[in-house]
């Protein structure tokens, strides 16, 4: 099997390493430095079950989500996250703010809109004030500007939170 520093990983190759390599050893190796072996970590992370996902530390999770410039980890990092949920205790105010500004950035790929999206709304229903700061953030989102796919879930989200 390719080793994860390759870029040029085939899906059958990032569900071999997700089905050899553990939680913790590809944790470990998408907090390396090498850019592309951390992509193909996340990548074979988001074919783990969520069972074991949930050992993950989301702390570092979302610092790294936050902190990283390339879009396809934070994407990656994003998903993960999403699948791990995000606990009322465990909410972080830095995170819901990143997430309530790129869910609205135009420039931003569209996946990582929509989970930004997906996180803020779980983020925010735990507290009424925030709901209606995200309700009136995503009231001025403008769906024909957003691709398709972003632009069905700002409408189910509109929907949902009765806008």
């Amino acid at each position: 099997m390719p080793s994860p520093q390759y870029s040029t990983l085939r899906v059958a190759d990032i569900r071999m390493m997700a089905k050899e390599m553990t939680c913790g050893q590809l944790f470990e190796t998408l907090l390396d430095s090498d850019l592309r072996a951390a992509r193909n970590a996340a990548w074979a992370l988001t074919h783990k079950p969520n069972g074991e996902l949930m050992q993950l530390p989301q702390e570092q999770l979302v610092d790294l989500a936050l902190a990283t410039p390339d879009t396809s980890l934070r994407r990656l990092v994003l998903a993960i996250i999403d699948r791990q949920g995000i606990k009322k205790d465990d909410m972080r105010t830095d995170l819901l703010d990143f997430c309530l500004l790129h869910m609205t950035l135009l420039d931003e790929p569209s996946g990582v809109q929509a989970l930004c999206l997906k996180l803020a709304y779980q983020m925010c229903q735990y507290y009424p004030e925030l709901m209606h700061e995200f309700g009136e953030t995503i009231g001025m989102m403008q769906p024909e500007e957003y691709k398709a796919g972003m632009r069905h879930l700002i409408l189910k989200t509109k929907k949902q939170i009765e806008l």
